[in-house]
């Protein structure tokens, strides 16, 4: 029974010498809320085959502007959702 009453009191001793609480930082996923930018509708979906080539050209430098202004967009998005949650934000 002294024993028993021994191991007991050493196995409570060596659990109270622990040091405390551990704090263990986990990072934790959280849905990402920025809408996805519209796609917008580049010239060149409506160019006709054999079309006149100043037309093409054209329409293929307008386009390079919009897919540049869209790829900034989703770029700003995409940065957004992988940007680090900041303390106290809900």
């Amino acid at each position: 029974m002294k024993l028993l009453a021994m191991t007991i009191l050493a196995a409570l001793a060596g659990c109270s010498s622990t040091g405390g609480a551990l704090t263990v930082k986990v990072p934790v996923p959280v849905e990402c809320k920025e809408s996805m930018p519209a796609r917008p509708t580049m010239p060149t979906e409506g160019l006709r085959p054999g079309g006149a080539l100043f037309a093409s050209v054209t329409a293929m430098q307008a386009e390079i502007e919009l897919r540049e202004g869209y790829e900034g967009k989703l770029r700003a998005a995409l940065a957004e959702c992988v940007a680090p949650i900041k303390a106290g934000a809900p």
